[in-house]
């Protein structure tokens, strides 16, 4: 269960991206190198942030830059910005009687005074910023205030923040609204990733707060054929962003079939008849899926009867496609494919 949540401040609570682009261009330009833009500076940027300037400015001591850095930073017209859905998470952590830290490496004068323009400073208990190398300072927190790992999770946006995280034994969570683009992420493995703090917050609800059953849990899905005999596929961050289809779990009371009516319409808006058992799936901690688990999947085949395809939360986008189309060409999680081998060879 997590009590604690560790966050980095730039790209995971702040959009701080256009002061700190304007301050380091300024930093390049003092020294003759060409100024970056926004998709340049996210490509090339990384931390510890002594690094990135080892590299960009190769032989120039970081005690030279760092004062050159703060006051182009300090004076520059660019303003940083609570990103959506922060505050809100703040709030729902708290109300869960959430112990909150920030280990950040910007600058803390500027940290502080962007939390409290916010709305949101005294939501933590201690704030760190200024770090260079966060791997090392996050040892010292969880000592300082006596925080079990295994009850700790480090929010952020970039690689470091999740190698910070698995260096001290704490639950890695990656959000994509920030620094570091979501194959970069993706690449160091992040135990959770979620394109914002809303969907965050949402997998924290169903996950972070209670303990892991230790029993299989029984779900639903179903392979919705329209008029056209495509099937819907949808893509989620459940499943590493990668495609598969509708469904859920079982609730207490309910048949397969009500389960499945429910969760399809809950997830995708539509209704569905015609519908057939293909088979029962052994899903056994999945590697792709977000979060340690064992479900049973009890598999069906559905005719779509009526209804548009609308999306909630759990989805980004969905697609209605040929189904040996959706295996030769979309990223399927392994369940779906295996299912899709199982009606293709039925037919």
């Amino acid at each position: 269960m997590i009590r604690n949540f560790i966050f980095d401040w730039s790209g995971t609570l702040v959009d701080d991206l256009p002061p700190v682009i304007d301050a380091t261009n300024a930093v390049l330009t003092h020294y003759g190198k060409l100024a970056m833009d926004r998709e340049t500076f996210k490509r090339e940027f990384c931390l510890p942030f002594p690094v990135f300037y080892e590299r960009v400015l190769p032989g120039v001591p970081l005690e030279e830059l760092d004062p050159l850095f703060r006051k182009a930073f300090i004076g520059s017209a660019e303003v940083a910005t609570i990103l959506p859905h922060a505050k809100d998470f703040l709030h729902f952590c708290e109300q869960r009687g959430c112990r909150m830290f920030v280990l950040s490496s910007a600058l803390e004068k500027q940290l502080r005074e962007q939390a409290r323009e916010a709305g949101i400073h005294d939501f933590f208990e201690h704030i760190y910023a200024g770090i260079l190398d966060k791997r090392e300072k996050i040892h010292e927190i969880l000592d300082a205030h006596d925080l079990r790992p295994d009850e700790t999770a480090f929010v952020g946006d970039m690689e470091h923040d999740i190698e910070t995280a698995r260096s001290a034994g704490v639950l890695s969570v990656a959000v994509l609204t920030g620094y570091d683009s979501r194959e970069a992420l993706s690449a160091v493995e992040p135990d959770i990733m979620a394109n914002d703090l809303r969907i965050l917050r949402q997998v924290m609800t169903e996950t972070a707060f209670e303990p892991s059953p230790q029993y299989p849990i029984a779900t639903v899905g179903a392979l919705i054929f329209n008029e056209h005999n495509q099937v819907l596929m949808i893509r989620t961050h459940k499943w590493s962003n990668r495609w598969g289809i509708p469904g859920g779990k079982i609730e207490r009371g309910e048949t397969t079939e009500d389960a499945l009516h429910r969760e399809i319409r809950e997830e995708t808006a539509l209704e569905i008849d015609d519908i057939r058992f293909v088979t029962v799936q052994d899903c056994i901690e999945p590697e792709e899926f977000y979060t340690s688990a064992h479900f049973l999947l009890f598999n069906f085949t559905a005719r779509r009867v009526s209804g548009t395809v609308f999306l909630n939360d759990e989805a980004e986008e969905f697609v209605w496609i040929d189904p040996q189309q959706a295996v030769e060409s979309l990223d399927l999680n392994e369940p779906t494919r295996k299912l899709i081998a199982a009606v293709l060879q039925q037919a």
